[in-house]
Formats: structure tokens, C-alpha cells, sequence
């Protein structure tokens, strides 16, 4: 095969044994690789009621077609389960090297089933397979699992491991690979500590075949000199990573603040991308065949959060800082190298420490509850919190439920900013509709990175839309949920698309695996993914008023800054969405269009 490896490796963790298989071509020409295929084979092999950690439950590791390529960025990897935080299916994208590793050491896939009875780690290396005895690294941080593990194998392997978080079942806890790249949400890290699996090291001498080589090369200098060429790609995210969007966001007035109570913070300055560049910078980090280099190595010297790491990128930078109310960049800094030797996903740690502030704020949670204070802008108790969750230690205990379980709990579930139980990320919907309809219609709960609709509310990128508009959004949401859908499938990150589009992957796809597909059929494709992962929610117990937005989203105007005034007007657009999705009025695919999509 071109593109792809061929090879699938599925391990039993129960018996102890492993075994290699081909990979279907046809499967995986319909669901491109990555998410898309990965998602496929777990709708095929688990029943969607299952308790997510429990044994029966499957962890996949998935890589694209294009990862391990030239293309541009193309170093992802997909970790597929069912989610123990919400329920929903489970598919979280991460960079770095390891996906490349996995395809160099001889596989596509790896599906991971059962549960070892102590704990286990794999090491792949060229398509030779070992569960080996991982109980002298239980407890360990995720950058003590991968020193050590590196010092057992091969100093060049690539390490994906989880930390206390996950081991402890900290239901946001993630997949931790080279240290600081994460399968970051919705508790994929939880499910791997389920399983007794602490690690998956993969070391490999091979490579990547292309069908046809010119084509390729002419696709990757195309795909280069136009993120060479592109503002945000070329001069915005190398000088300030992600972080350079903390201004332009808060100065759009739609930078959540203190759990979402405000649109605007006061501190933006302090913990901007400029800021951090200027205070805590060391270097750039890029991922592999990466020509961005968006990543940010960091040393903090104040003694009180010294730490030498990697981070924060704009979704940790506010929500343990704007959320939380913390305008304190070392304060930031530590808290996010915590998240990632402890292993958990720094969004919904965040987020559900401000909504445990405001229930304190409200008199909801008492100092007997949480064993002292816990007030908006204390960056030590912030601290505190995100340690006493990574190890499920006194309160954080609670907190390691996430923030739905926390204040339903206490009677106030109003006071999660979630949907589906997994907290939003660091765009307040009341300033741009169309991203408080991807909220609401996203497949694993809240989330920015499954249709960035910011890059054209806020960004006019690939063109400018008024933010406060819903007139069309449904549609432009429906667009940008299936090419990400092919993006997270093909291999590559999704940052490429601020300078290329659809067009492009498809000529990557065609001349990586020779392929005979149209636009029209690589549309199809992402439109196919998203519709199967919507079966398995429904098989899973979801319902279509689960596509809903907590209600100060809908209820209550935001108080202040360009935003004054807004709410999210959902039910003005998601009838509209599910008419052009093929889907009935309660958000149930139509026969008609799961016949289209080749899903009957």
C-alpha cells in the first residue's frame, strides 16, 4: 500500500498477546486514516453502552495516510475510545513524533483490548511487539515513564504515556508523548490507566511509500510556500504560539473570564503571547516535517513556580489563568507543567477549578467542603487545586470528576460550562454565534478544534463573517466540521488550513496513496465521519437536546466589552443545521442520508 503502512497491530492486554493484520484498503479509501478510520473499527468492534472503563472498552491509536510524510505538519496521531468523561465518542489528536515513530516502526493502527492485570507498557519496534512489566513505573510522572522507558529501549524511541492522572482514572486525563505533546481531551489517558497500560513506546527504521513522488513533491512545495506565505502561519504562531490570540480575543470581547462571567479580562496583557515571549521564552518547538513551530519551550525562574517545560499555548494560558481569574504568567507557566507531568488535559483542569471558584463565589462550596478558600484570582490555590487533582488528593478529588459531575453534585449544574459534560475552550459564544453552534452540535462535547469557527468570525479567514450573525452560520459550520474531520483523518495539523484548504489535502491524498477521488468525494468522506460518529452517540444513550449550551450562554446577555448584549441564539440555527445535515428534527440521520453516505 501507498500511504499507509498496511498494518494494524491489535494487543490483548488480558492474555498477553498481540498479533499483526492487514488493513482493509477499501475501509480505509472510505474513512481516509486517523480519526476516520480509527472511529470506524471502534463503532464496529464495542457496544456503545459499555462503561467507558471498563475492560470491554477499546483504546486505538490511529495515523493518517499523510503522517510521516513530507506534507506539511504531518505528524499526527488520533487516540480513539469511548469517553469517561462524557460518554460520547472519544478522538483526541496529538503532534510531535510519535505518529511518525508508529508508522516507521510498521503500522497504521494500534488497537488496544482488555486489561492487563499489572501494569504493562508495549515497545514496537519494527514490527516486533513486547508487553513488558510497567509496576517500577506506576506512580511516575510522565517525563520520569518516558526517561526511564528511553533508558530500557532506544534512547531514539518515541514515548506516549500517561502520568498519576491517568493511573488514578481522572476522567480528563490525557496521553502524554515526547513530554509535552498530548491526545489532550476528553479522557483518553483515563481509559489507558484502565487497562493497567502505563506506556507505548515505538521505535522504527522504516518509512513512508507515495504512489506518485513527483505529484507529491510538487503537492509539499505548494503546501510550504503557502504557509510560508500565510500572516498567521508564517509570522503569528512561530514569534508568540497560540498564546498571540489572548489579545485579539479579549480585545473582541470574547475571552472567558472567571468561569465565563465576563467577556473581557483585565489581565489579558500579563498573560499574553507577547508576554510570555518576553518573560519565559527559551525557544520554538515544531513537530514533525513541522514548518510552523508553534510550540513554546519555557523556563521559569521565580523559585516559587521555577519549571523548565514546554507550554503554555493559548487554551492553558487562559484557562488556568483568565478563567481562573490569574493574570500571573509563572503562576500559568507551572500550573500547565503540572498538568503535563501529572497527565491530564489543561482545558477542563482549568475550567473546572473556575467553576468550583464560582460555586465558592456563590456560597454553594463552603471552606469545610474544600478544606480552605477557594477565590478567583489565588494563582497559589489554582496551584494547589491542580495537584490535588492529578492525584485525587482532598478536593481535588471532586475535581477530577470534571465540572458537570462537581456542581451537579452540589445541586447547581448550571454552573458547568460544558456540553456533554466536557468544558469549553476559550471562546465565549455569546461573541461569535457560529461557535456556540459548533458547542452545541460537536460530537465529543465542547470543543474549538472539531470547526474553528473563530477563524472566520474573528479572523475573516478564509473570509470575514459578523460574528453576531447567524444567518448562513449553520452552513459554514457544517463545512467546517467535515474538513476537519478529513484533516484529523489525513495525518496532518489542523493549523495548515489557515493558509490551505481542502483543494490542497486532496492532491496530498491523491499522489500519497493513489487514489481516484474528487472534492467532491473528499467532502464526502469528512461528511461520512461525522455522521458515524453521531450513530455511535446515539447508540452510546445521546439525544439531540444534548446539542444544547449551558444556559448563560442562551439566557444571560454578556455584561460587557463588543460583546455587551449577545446570547447565543441556538434555537434560531440549530434547526437549520440539522435540515442541512440530512438529519430529522431530532438531530436522528435520515435513512435517506445515511444511504448517501454509504452508512445504511
Amino acid at each position: 500500500m501507498k500511504g499507509w503502512i498496511g498494518k494494524i497491530l491489535r494487543v490483548d492486554l488480558t492474555k498477553g498477546e498481540w498479533k499483526a493484520e492487514d488493513l482493509d484498503r477499501n475501509l480505509a479509501q472510505k474513512f481516509i486514516g486517523g480519526r476516520g478510520l480509527g472511529s470506524k473499527i471502534l463503532y464496529d468492534e464495542i457496544d456503545p453502552k459499555i462503561d467507558p472503563l471498563s475492560s470491554n472498552n477499546k483504546l486505538i491509536m490511529a495515523t493518517g495516510p499523510l503522517t510521516g510524510t513530507s506534507a506539511s505538519a504531518a505528524g499526527r496521531y488520533m487516540a480513539i475510545t469511548k469517553s469517561p468523561l462524557t460518554g460520547t465518542i472519544a478522538c483526541s489528536n496529538s503532534g510531535g513524533q510519535f505518529g511518525a515513530e508508529l508508522k516507521f516502526a510498521g503500522f497504521d493502527l494500534i488497537i488496544v483490548e482488555g486489561k492487563a492485570k499489572e501494569p504493562v507498557y508495549l515497545y514496537v519496534e519494527d514490527g516486533k511487539v513486547e508487553i513488558r512489566d510497567a509496576k517500577h513505573l506506576w506512580g511516575k510522572t510522565t517525563h520520569e515513564t518516558t526517561d526511564q522507558i528511553l533508558s530500557e529501549t532506544d534512547m531514539d524511541a518515541r514515548v506516549a504515556c500517561i502520568g498519576p492522572a491517568g493511573e488514578k482514572l481522572v476522567r480528563f486525563a490525557c496521553i502524554v508523548n515526547e513530554k509535552h505533546r498530548a491526545a489532550g481531551r476528553s479522557g483518553v489517558g483515563a481509559v489507558m490507566g484502565s487497562k493497567n497500560l502505563k506506556a507505548i513506546a515505538v521505535k522504527g527504521t522504516g518509512s513512508v511509500s507515495v504512489a506518485n513522488k513527483e505529484a507529491f513533491r510538487k503537492a509539499t512545495l505548494d503546501g510550504f510556500q503557502k504557509v510560508k506565505a500565510n500572516p498567521v502561519t508564517s509570522a503569528g504562531l512561530p514569534a508568540y504560539g497560540t498564546a498571540i490570540l489572548v489579545n485579539v480575543i479579549n480585545q473582541h470581547g470574547l475571552f472567558p473570564t472567571r468561569n465565563f462571567q465576563q467577556g473581557v479580562f483585565e489581565g489579558a496583557e500579563k498573560i499574553s503571547g507577547e508576554s510570555i515571549a518576553d518573560q519565559i521564552l527559551v525557544r520554538n518547538r515544531a513537530c514533525f516535517a513541522c514548518p510552523i513551530g508553534c510550540g513554546r519551550v519555557i523556563r521559569v525562574t521565580d523559585p516559587k513556580y521555577a519549571c523548565f517545560g514546554e507550554g503554555p499555548e493559548y487554551e492553558s494560558d487562559w484557562s488556568l489563568g483568565a478563567c481562573c481569574g490569574v493574570d500571573n504568567i509563572n503562576a500559568i507557566g507551572k500550573a500547565n507543567y503540572l498538568c503535563d507531568i501529572l497527565g491530564m488535559d489543561p482545558i477542563s483542569t482549568g475550567v473546572t477549578i473556575a467553576c468550583g471558584m464560582e460555586l465558592f463565589q456563590r456560597g454553594i462550596l463552603s471552606t469545610k467542603e474544600v478544606g480552605g478558600s477557594l477565590n478567583f484570582g489565588d494563582a497559589d490555590t489554582m496551584l494547589e487545586m491542580v495537584r490535588a487533582i492529578g492525584y485525587r488528593e482532598g478536593f481535588g478529588d471532586l475535581l477530577a470528576e470534571g465540572s458537570y459531575r462537581l456542581a451537579e453534585r452540589f445541586g447547581h449544574p448550571e454552573y458547568s460550562m460544558s456540553v456533554k459534560k466536557q468544558e469549553f475552550p476559550a471562546y465565549d459564544g455569546r461573541g461569535a454565534q457560529g461557535m456556540g453552534l459548533q458547542y452545541a452540535t460537536s460530537n465529543r462535547g465542547a470543543c474549538h478544534v472539531r470547526g474553528y469557527m473563530v477563524a472566520a468570525e474573528i479572523m475573516g479567514s478564509p473570509q470575514k463573517l459578523d460574528p453576531f450573525d447567524t444567518e448562513e452560520k449553520a452552513g459554514w459550520d457544517k463545512g467546517f466540521q467535515d474538513t476537519t474531520a478529513v484533516v484529523d483523518s489525513s495525518g496532518i495539523c489542523l493549523f495548515n488550513t489557515f493558509a490551505f484548504g481542502a483543494p490542497e489535502i486532496l492532491e496530498y491524498l491523491r499522489a500519497a496513496t493513489g487514489m481516484e477521488m474528487t472534492l467532491e468525494d473528499l467532502m464526502k468522506a469528512g461528511e461520512r465521519i461525522w455522521n458515524l460518529e453521531r450513530l455511535f452517540n446515539l447508540k452510546a444513550g445521546l439525544t439531540g437536546k444534548d446539542d444544547c449550551l449551558p444556559e448563560r450562554f442562551t439566557k444571560e446577555p454578556m455584561p460587557e466589552g463588543p460583546a455587551k448584549g449577545h446570547v447565543v441564539r441556538l434555537e434560531k440555527m440549530l434547526p437549520e443545521y440539522y435540515e442541512l445535515r440530512g438529519w430529522d428534527k431530532d438531530g436522528v440521520p435520515t435513512k435517506e442520508r445515511l444511504k448517501e453516505l454509504g452508512l445504511e
